[in-house]
């Protein structure tokens, strides 16, 4: 894997239909229709198994919806742990933030395979929870290259999402606040997916 080319293609990728951006980014931002969005995110992930480079359609929303809810539940299910340290947080003191805080990172190393797992076996939920193949599909990429890869892509999304969401919160009031946020959600789940895809197609092309 090519770290280099997988960033700066991801980074390419949303750009290449603004009317789909827009479109995802509305719908990421309206409550309960933004599984819509997390199908779609699949979605993208999938086209790019499929050797697309262009953004898939919003065909089949039905589908869209209930892969959205798959993805849903396979966050929270990742997610059981660290919310348990968080809880307890707030209850017994930081030491439990900061294992809340590790926990999460350590598990979004193995659920960013996972989820892509999941699309490459046609949406089985099952697929993004065996850890084992997992494992071995970052064994495939190799340890070290997919570290830097998730450190690089956390950074990303980590202070990109900060920006869009203070400057987006900051003009909320008006259109151009609206539209904001649209592009910046919508253009950072476009590009988080296709990372995601290409990353875990390399350890298929081993």
């Amino acid at each position: 894997m090519y770290i280099h080319r997988n960033i700066m293609d991801s980074l390419k990728y949303p750009l290449k239909n603004w009317v789909k951006l827009i479109i995802l980014g509305v719908i990421l931002l309206i409550p309960v229709v933004n599984l819509i969005g997390l199908g779609y995110f699949l979605k993208a992930i999938r086209s790019t198994f499929e050797g697309s480079n262009l953004l898939p359609g919003f065909d089949n929303m039905g589908n869209l919806f209930l892969n959205g809810i798959k993805l849903f539940v396979v966050c929270l299910i990742y997610s059981v742990i660290p919310l348990i340290f968080f809880i307890l947080a707030l209850i017994l003191g930081s030491l439990f933030l900061f294992l809340a805080i590790i926990s999460a990172m350590a598990i979004s190393i193995f659920a960013f395979m996972g989820i892509a797992n999941m699309v490459y076996y046609n949406y089985d939920l099952g697929a993004a929870l065996r850890y084992r193949e997992i494992n071995e599909t970052i064994g495939a990429i190799g340890w070290g290259k997919y570290i830097i890869w998730w450190i690089i892509l956390m950074f990303i999304l980590t202070v990109s999402g900060t920006i869009v969401s203070i400057v987006g919160g900051i003009i909320l009031y008006y259109i151009l606040g609206f539209i904001f946020l649209a592009l910046g959600y919508g253009y950072l789940t476009l590009f988080q997916a296709r990372s995601i895809a290409l990353t875990f197609a390399s350890s298929k092309n081993q």
